[in-house]
């Protein structure tokens, strides 16, 4: 995780593999691609190709996405945060659902309860596809895919 886009009420650690919510602020120095309004932070590198990740949450939920470099990182939900606008996608996480958005377009996904709380991310760029699933210890579900023409790399943020 790139320490320059964290927002002050998120704490990295596990050497910035690990991203956790705070209360309080933490004490990162002032930078232009830190994400002032929104509780986000962004991978250092940027995606092209075919690409396989895996993400694991805790608590109430997380978001796992997708955006461009030139995200805003500060002013209203629509303008900063991932799946707000047609700079970025995501999946919201919970016990209870999983909901994908892009450009403020909800799809909410039904499927059936389970105690993994990991998300698989497969996105290939020259198909222009960006798949979610579910991922267990043996078994892979799949959530949802969309399709887009990406035009740059791809940063997954949290």
């Amino acid at each position: 995780l790139d320490p320059n886009t964290v927002n002050r009420r998120l704490s990295l650690s596990e050497e910035n593999r690990k991203v956790t919510c705070r209360t309080e602020e933490q004490p990162y120095p002032d930078h232009p691609e830190r994400f002032v309004d929104w509780r986000q932070v962004l991978c250092r590198e940027g995606l092209t190709g075919r690409c396989y990740w895996e993400a694991e949450w805790s608590g109430r939920g997380a978001d796992i996405g997708v955006t461009y470099k030139g995200i805003n990182r500060r002013g209203s939900v629509n303008d900063c945060c991932l799946g707000y606008n047609d700079t970025s996608w995501s999946l919201v996480c919970s016990d209870d659902r999983y909901r994908a958005r892009h450009n403020n377009n909800p799809t909410t996904i039904a499927v059936p309860s389970s105690s993994s709380h990991r998300v698989g991310v497969y996105l290939d760029c020259p198909a222009g596809t960006l798949s979610f699933y579910r991922a267990s210890s043996d078994t892979l579900t799949h959530l949802i895919t969309v399709t887009s023409t990406f035009t740059e790399p791809l940063y997954p943020g949290f």
